[in-house]
């Protein structure tokens, strides 16, 4: 078949056939993706060509192994993926030397160019996503004549090596022609002829083809070791799994971008990690998704459930995992959702990995369901005690007031307010900034001008807040780190009765934290704004061999400052029952 404008894509074709028919079921962002496609074959100046992908199927199933050495068959999914890639054609003119007997001059030409650079695949785990990507590397290196330099990488250089096995397993076993041609011969034969030189091999430096002088490496997943390369095909595996803070896919595709035709594969199942480089990456696929940023150049197959009901139907879990049946089996999910009803601290991971859906933060200590927020409520005029954590007085300032809803003191309403500076919320990254807008959108974190908080400034706004609600503040709780200024102003002006020292440590907070995890899985800790949910969500507890429990900050940008504000209002509450009698 030659190239046509107006051709449906193979492979696509059947996809769309059966998605139509009800066959195959599909979220919304693959919908949306679909309709990307149907774009492209509507679009006069995309031409499509079923050879390309046919090569790369020959290829892969007559020369190429599983990592154990079975045969290959590709799967429809990974020809659907393949296809995207290799199938589509564009045109550009380019002014190209001409060689001729007065030397030569410039002509325009029309140059033929692949549509897609770079690919996205977000999807569950088990989906055989990191083999998908090893046959592709595998292609380049063997069946592309020119030189080129293609790296593999990942959260650590053995995951990486996932990538690089079955290759390693096809020049072993070498069942095709084109590998038997390869591997003939010995890297030892140093001194003889070429011709009985091994042409491809696994070396120190990874994967040689020495007829090209071609070289597929394993690089770290940081900026400084990728920048400046020149290299032609790039796979980066599990870039949403882990806490990155750098956006490794752009620092590829600065140096790949110097080469033609060069080609980017991020493959990740949804991770656990929020406001990451990770969630800045995919609200830029979520913007070319909904067409608002309008990019042929990229193809994204983002696999997830619509909704968390949706785990309970197990005809819906190939929303998640497309290859699901045939690389991972349904008792191997069924498996995950009955260990994520009976452990919580694993819930979150096994809805993000398995199905798509991310969660906000690693919830080990609170799970998801204590994460809610509740109805809006007011508690004007009514007793509480106010929890302070002051301890990031440069960053974030966090207070909580825990008001006694009941005489047993068994449910509680819960307010925040925190505060942060200008220069903070400036040097926020794309998705942290959208989250906190949302915050000073609901009232609970204010922003205050500079660069360093003024500690004057944020009680006087404090205070000025509890007049405005009418709050009757009985005790104060806070933890002296960096609170010095603020509670002698406090205590200058309300007096130092039912003012509490909550140092941080095992001994002090792991009796208040086991109380308030009680009332949280009671549903009885009444809050309503979302950053509460949110610093609930990123709560880490570390628990010593005797049970002993203690707040745990795993990175300085996770917040938890409310929580443990929380916890400083509650210790203060119980320390001075006697006032809210």
């Amino acid at each position: 078949m030659s190239l046509s404008n107006t051709a449906t894509p193979r492979y696509y074709g059947e996809f769309r056939r059966k998605v139509l028919a009800g066959e195959i079921p599909v979220c919304k962002e693959i919908s949306m993706e679909m309709n990307r496609i149907d774009d492209l074959i509507a679009n006069p100046g995309v031409y499509y060509d079923e050879e390309a992908i046919n090569g790369w199927k020959k290829f892969c199933e007559d020369e190429l192994t599983l990592t154990d050495g079975g045969d290959v068959h590709l799967l429809d999914t990974f020809l659907l993926w393949g296809e995207q890639l290799f199938g589509w054609f564009y045109f550009t003119e380019r002014s190209v030397f001409v060689p001729d007997e007065n030397g030569g001059s410039y002509v325009n030409k029309w140059i033929k160019r692949r549509l897609v650079n770079k690919q996205y695949l977000i999807v569950g785990r088990g989906a055989a996503k990191t083999m998908y990507g090893s046959f592709i590397q595998n292609y380049f290196l063997n069946v592309d004549t020119s030189t080129t330099h293609q790296i593999t990488v990942a959260p650590t250089m053995k995951q990486a090596e996932e990538v690089l096995a079955p290759i390693r397993t096809s020049i072993t076993r070498h069942k095709g022609p084109l590998f038997e041609f390869l591997t003939e011969g010995s890297l030892q034969n140093t001194t003889g002829s070429k011709m009985n030189r091994q042409k491809l091999a696994s070396t120190k430096k990874g994967i040689e083809n020495f007829l090209t002088g071609s070289l597929l490496e394993i690089r770290p997943m940081s900026i400084e070791k990728l920048q400046g390369l020149r290299t032609k095909c790039n796979t980066v595996d599990e870039w949403l799994s882990v806490d990155i803070r750098e956006d490794v896919v752009g620092a590829i595709e600065q140096g790949a971008a110097k080469v033609d035709d060069w080609l980017i594969i991020a493959m990740s199942s949804e991770g656990t990690v929020r406001n990451g480089a990770g969630d800045d990456i995919k609200m830029e696929l979520m913007s070319i998704l909904k067409g608002d940023y309008v990019n042929p150049h990229v193809s994204i197959w983002y696999y997830r459930l619509d909704d968390i009901d949706e785990v309970n139907y197990p005809m819906m879990w190939v929303k998640a995992n497309p290859n699901l049946g045939k690389t991972v089996s349904y008792e191997t999910y069924q498996q995950d959702v009955e260990r994520a009803e009976h452990n919580p601290t694993a819930r979150n991971d096994i809805l993000a990995k398995r199905f798509g859906i991310p969660m906000e933060g690693y919830t080990y200590f609170f799970t998801y369901e204590e994460t809610l927020p509740h109805r809006k409520r007011d508690y004007w005029k009514m007793a509480c005690s106010l929890g302070a954590d002051l301890s990031q007085g440069d960053d974030f300032c966090a207070f909580t007031f825990m008001f006694p809803l009941d005489s047993t003191m068994d449910t509680f309403g819960i307010k925040t307010r925190s505060y942060i500076s200008s220069r903070t919320l400036q040097k926020l990254p794309g998705s942290m900034r959208q989250k906190y807008e949302e915050f000073m959108r609901e009232g609970s974190l204010i922003v205050l001008n500079g660069t360093i908080l003024d500690m004057n400034e944020v009680y006087e706004d404090l205070d000025l807040h509890i007049q405005q609600c009418d709050y009757d503040v009985r005790t104060f709780g806070y933890d002296p780190y960096n609170a010095k200024d603020f509670v002698q102003r406090w205590e200058q002006e309300h007096g130092s009765f039912g003012v509490e020292v909550v140092k941080q440590g095992v001994k002090t907070e792991s009796v208040p934290l086991g109380e308030l995890k009680k009332l949280a899985e009671d549903r009885a800790l009444l809050f309503d704004q979302k950053l509460m949910t949110y610093t609930m969500g990123n709560c880490i507890v570390m628990e010593d061999n005797n049970g002993n429990r203690k707040l745990l900050k795993k990175r300085y940008d996770q917040k938890i400052d409310n929580v443990s504000a929380m916890m400083d209002a509650f210790v203060a509450l119980k320390n001075n029952r006697d006032y809210f009698d």
